[in-house]
């Protein structure tokens, strides 16, 4: 296929893990870890977009040990930044130059009533212009956490 002809819709990942703002930065990049990703939707209690959180954010913001970070909300992270968005039937062109733009390696990709149905990476732009764009016909869906990671603190008697 054509790479000019490509739209966001043929080209975003369509399984993806999210996460709410009040869950902590110790889950975020426990769920980073155990699905390999880089970047988590966030989004609110009525499933819409709040922001993308990175790793680059996490990192920046880390300070004290696992039971700091398991009580601070993830909502404090994402600061005022406007997430750059797009939708299915976007050309691929137009979603790589506003990623340029924005100086972002993630879009997420908006369908009907501004639901999350994907999200486009600079490896998904990548695979595309190299001729490896998914099945477009493959189907996905978007997934919240199914587990919560609790820090244990440990007493000084406790061995180390």
């Amino acid at each position: 296929m054509n790479n000019r002809a490509l739209t966001a819709g043929q080209v975003m990942n369509r399984v993806l893990v999210t996460i709410t703002p009040e869950e902590s930065p110790l889950m975020a990049w426990e769920l980073m870890r155990r699905a390999e990703v880089h970047h988590l939707p966030v989004l609110d209690a009525h499933g819409r977009l709040l922001g993308i959180l990175t790793r680059q954010d996490l990192s920046d913001h880390w300070s004290g040990g696992p039971a700091q970070q398991a009580h601070r909300p993830i909502r404090d992270l994402l600061g005022r930044r406007r997430t750059p968005r797009a939708h299915p039937d976007q050309p691929l062109s137009e979603v790589a130059a506003m990623m340029l733009d924005a100086g972002c390696d993630a879009v997420p990709v908006l369908g009907d009533r501004a639901r999350l149905v994907g999200m486009i990476t600079t490896v998904d732009v990548l695979k595309a212009v190299a001729g490896r764009a998914p099945d477009t016909e493959q189907e996905g869906e978007v997934r919240t956490a199914l587990f919560r990671i609790e820090p244990v603190a440990l007493s000084p008697q406790d061995p180390a």
